[in-house]
């Protein structure tokens, strides 16, 4: 659950704004990185040198994600609620794992 609606719910509305093929590989992608980059942020103060890499998977993540959205037509759907941050990682979760297409 997630502001009352099934986490399901969520999903189906992200992948209905991620239809294009393209925005789903930028997003298949761009996702992992995104999340693998604040990972590392996180690990930076303990390991020297973590950080230009963290930097660099978030700034190239979120870039081909935008890109996505550009070649899509659709704006991401974080414009209309921050809510959809959240539910990126799981839409790319249930695409890896063949529950959706």
């Amino acid at each position: 659950m997630l502001g009352g609606r099934p986490m399901q719910d969520w999903v189906e509305d992200y992948r209905r704004s991620h239809m294009n093929r393209w925005n789903q590989l930028t997003h298949s992608i761009g996702i992992p990185m995104i999340v693998i980059s604040l990972a590392l942020f996180l690990l930076s103060p303990f390991i020297s040198g973590l950080w230009p890499w963290a930097l660099a998977l978030f700034v190239v993540g979120w870039a081909l994600q935008f890109i996505g959205h550009a070649i899509e037509g659709k704006p991401p759907e974080f414009f209309r609620d921050w809510r959809f941050l959240l539910v990126g990682t799981r839409w790319w979760w249930a695409k890896v794992t063949g529950k959706i297409r």
